[in-house]
C-alpha cells in the first residue's frame, strides 16, 4: 500500500467519483472537486452520487466540495476527470493554485475540441514544461470500479516517478495500475476507440451479427496502429490496456455511453434524441472530428473513422456508411511497413 497522500480529484461525474472513492478507500486523503452544490453535498453528507451512481455507497472518508481552493489546498497530487471540451477551461482554473509540489494526471479521453491537440500538450502549454504530468486510461466502466469489481488501467507519463506514483495510489486489491511512458499512444487508443465504439453499435443496433462486430473492432485497431505509428505511439502501447483493451470494452459493453449511441443510431433514432437518452456526455460526438483532423494532417485514411463522423454530422445513413465499408477494395490487412 503507498503511502497516505492528500490527491485532488477535479470531476464529480461517474468517473471521477469512481476514481476517487476508489482512492479513498485505498487510505489516501481524497478531496472531490465539483460544480454542482447538490452533488457535491450528497457525496460529502449522504455518501453517494445519485445522479451519476446512483445506490452505490461511497466511503465515509471522501470528502467533495465545490471549492476549487479548498480542493486543491496542499495537495501532493491533483487527478483531472472532466469531460474532454472542458479540460482547457480547468486546467486554466487549475494553474494558479496548483501546489508547487503537486504533478497532474488526468482520465480525460479525447482531443481539445477546437484544435485537435492532444491534453498532454494542453497542459504542457498552460502548466509549463516542469510539470509532471500522466495519463490514466484504459478498459474501465465508472460503475464497475464504484463497486469494487476487478479492473486493470495503465499510468502513461512524462515523469516515471509521477507516473509511478499515480500508479501507487489507484492500486489495490481489485484494482492493477500498469505504468508506461507514451503518452501520445495512450491518449490516442483512449480517445479513439470512443469512435469506432459507435461503429460497432451500429452493426450491432442494425443486427448484423457477431462476425461484423468482431470485423470492425479488428479493422478498427488497424486504424489506431495506423494512426498512432505516424503520431509517433508505440504499438505495443495499442496492443494493451490503452488500447485493445479499451477498444474491446467500449465496443462491447453496453455501459458503454458511445456504443449505445451507436446502437440508438443503428436502430434509427436520429443523434439528438440519442443523446438526450444517454443523459451525459457522449464523447465520440466531438472526438470523431478531432481523429479525422488528426488523419488529414498525416494524411492517413480512416474509412471507419471518417464514416462514424459522417454519421454523427447526418450526412451520411449507417446503412450507407455499411455500404462504403463493403464496397471498398480488396487490400494487404496490414502495411509492411507498420511495425518496422
Amino acid at each position: 500500500m503507498a503511502d497516505s497522500l492528500k490527491i485532488a480529484v477535479l470531476g464529480a461525474g461517474s468517473w471521477g467519483t469512481a476514481l476517487a472513492a476508489l482512492m479513498a478507500r485505498h487510505g489516501h486523503q481524497i478531496v472531490l472537486w465539483g460544480r454542482d452544490p447538490k452533488i457535491a453535498a450528497a457525496i460529502d453528507q449522504q455518501h453517494e452520487n445519485s445522479r451519476y451512481l446512483p445506490d452505490i455507497p461511497l466511503p465515509e472518508n471522501l470528502r467533495a466540495t465545490t471549492d476549487l481552493v479548498a480542493a486543491l489546498a496542499d495537495a501532493d497530487q491533483v487527478l483531472v476527470v472532466v469531460p474532454s471540451h472542458a479540460f482547457t477551461q480547468t486546467l486554466h482554473m487549475l494553474a494558479p493554485l496548483r501546489p508547487a509540489k503537486a504533478g497532474v494526471a488526468w482520465a480525460t479521453k479525447g482531443f481539445e475540441t477546437g484544435s485537435g491537440r492532444f491534453l498532454h500538450e494542453v497542459a504542457e502549454d498552460i502548466l509549463g514544461a516542469d510539470v509532471p504530468l500522466a495519463v490514466v486510461t484504459g478498459p474501465s466502466f465508472a460503475k464497475e470500479v464504484a463497486l469494487g469489481l476487478p479492473t486493470a488501467v495503465t499510468v502513461h507519463g512524462s515523469d516515471v516517478g509521477f507516473a509511478q506514483s499515480v500508479a501507487d495510489a489507484l492500486h489495490g486489491p481489485a484494482f492493477r495500475a500498469y505504468t508506461g511512458d507514451d503518452m501520445v499512444g495512450a491518449e490516442l487508443g483512449g480517445a479513439m476507440k470512443n469512435v469506432l465504439a459507435v461503429a460497432t453499435g451500429v452493426a450491432d443496433g442494425m443486427q448484423l451479427g457477431l462476425n461484423a462486430r468482431a470485423g470492425l473492432i479488428t479493422r478498427g485497431l488497424n486504424e489506431m496502429l495506423r494512426l498512432s505509428a505516424a503520431i509517433g505511439g508505440k504499438p505495443e502501447t495499442l496492443m494493451g490496456l490503452a488500447g485493445l483493451g479499451d477498444l474491446v470494452l467500449t465496443c462491447t459493453g453496453d455501459l458503454s455511453r458511445n456504443r449505445r449511441l451507436g446502437l440508438a443510431l443503428g436502430r434509427g433514432q436520429n443523434l439528438s434524441d440519442a443523446v438526450r437518452e444517454i443523459g451525459q456526455v457522449v464523447e465520440s460526438v466531438q472526438t470523431a472530428d478531432e481523429v479525422m483532423r488528426q488523419a488529414e494532417r498525416h494524411d492517413i485514411d480512416l474509412p471507419i473513422s471518417s464514416a462514424v463522423r459522417a454519421v454523427l454530422h447526418g450526412e451520411l445513413a449507417p446503412s450507407d456508411g455499411l455500404q462504403q465499408l463493403l464496397a471498398r477494395e480488396q487490400k494487404p490487412e496490414y502495411p509492411e511497413t507498420l511495425f518496422k
